[in-house]
C-alpha cells in the first residue's frame, strides 16, 4: 500500500517578517497599486488617505483585515490572494510609521 501526502504551503505566521527582497516588492505594491486609488503620496484620492496621521488610532488588526478582505460596497479589493497575513501586518506597520 502506497500513501501520498500532499502539503500546500499555508500563509506565513503573522509574526514573521518578509525577507528584504519581498519587502522591496511590497513597498512597490503600496506605492503603485495602493497609490493608484489612495494617491501616489497616499494622501487620499478615490481611497482614503493612508498617512500615519489619517491612520492614527485605528486598530492594526482592523487595517490588516481591510487589506486582506477588502471592503464590501467600496472599490477596496481583497488582497488575500496576493499577500500573507504577515505581509499585510508588515504593510500596516510601515504605513503607521510613515512610508519610507
Amino acid at each position: 500500500m502506497l500513501l501520498f501526502t500532499i502539503s500546500f504551503p499555508g500563509p506565513a505566521r503573522a509574526d514573521s517578517m518578509p525577507n528584504p527582497a519581498r519587502q522591496a516588492e511590497l513597498l512597490n505594491l503600496v506605492r503603485q497599486d495602493c497609490g493608484s486609488c489612495h494617491g501616489l503620496t497616499l494622501a487620499g484620492g478615490l481611497g482614503l488617505p493612508l498617512t500615519p496621521e489619517a491612520l492614527k488610532g485605528k486598530s492594526p488588526e482592523a487595517l490588516e483585515e481591510t487589506i486582506l478582505r477588502g471592503r464590501s460596497g467600496t472599490p477596496m479589493p481583497p488582497w488575500s490572494p496576493f499577500l500573507t497575513e504577515a505581509e499585510a501586518a508588515w504593510i500596516v506597520d510601515i504605513l503607521l510609521k510613515g512610508l519610507p
